[in-house]
């Protein structure tokens, strides 16, 4: 017994030791070659963060500093402007073309397309809010209602109803859930179907009853519960 754990026992080190040799043997035939692979990754990595360090992030200050006039108008209501500038100072289309990789220029995509919506540009507000990526709870929200909002001004209800779902169930909170439950309910009450929008009114009044939509949703669950019968 003791003979054939040991037998075993060396064919396991031989086994180890060939595939050591193996290893040994390809390191050295391909040496160049990987010394060289890895210099490229390192140089890739140095390249970014240098890119990242003296590029992005001079770029990120100046766009911040840029925008600013454009978001004041913005919260004037002064749409075009805020859009294209005054002349003097960029609008948000032109931080959006002169500062691309900033966080400036992402959040000026919402911004000019809230500013096509506002205009009656609808395709144009679809089109940049569709571009608009952000994890901030409200604003990611905004942005998909604001779609929402913008198809059916198009008339395209069916549309419309999809993206405030989506606004709605996105980052769920006591402000934006509710509020495109209920734009998405009154849609498909305009489209007769009175027993899906019975289903997001129910919703809001049990998950949401101290909203703003929340403290008179009970009218509207009777309101399609009364169509329904008659329908």
């Amino acid at each position: 017994m003791a003979k054939k754990h040991n037998e075993k026992v060396e064919e396991r080190v031989e086994g180890v030791e060939q595939a050591l040799t193996k290893a040994e043997q390809f390191l050295e035939t391909y040496q160049k070659q990987l010394i060289w692979g890895v210099s490229v990754i390192l140089g890739i990595v140095l390249l970014y963060m240098a890119f990242q360090r003296f590029y992005v992030e001079g770029r990120t200050t100046e766009a911040a500093d840029q925008m600013f006039p454009a978001e004041q108008s913005f919260e004037r209501e002064a749409w075009q402007i805020a859009l294209n500038g005054d002349g003097n100072n960029p609008g948000f289309i032109d931080i959006i073309d002169e500062y691309s990789f900033t966080p400036s220029a992402r959040l000026a995509k919402y911004y000019a397309g809230m500013c096509y919506l506002h205009l009656g540009q609808y395709e144009d507000a679809i089109d940049y809010l569709s571009r608009f990526k952000s994890k901030d709870l409200i604003m990611s929200n905004l942005a998909l209602g604001g779609i929402g909002d913008a198809y059916a001004e198009l008339g395209d209800m069916e549309k419309a109803v999809t993206f405030y779902k989506k606004a709605a169930n996105n980052r769920k909170n006591e402000f934006t859930t509710p509020l495109y439950l209920m734009r998405a309910g009154l849609l498909l009450e305009q489209q007769r179907k009175y027993g899906e929008a019975g289903e997001l009114y129910r919703i809001i009044r049990k998950e949401y009853p101290n909203s703003t939509e929340g403290r008179n949703i009970s009218k509207y669950i009777t309101r399609v519960d009364v169509e329904q019968k008659h329908n």
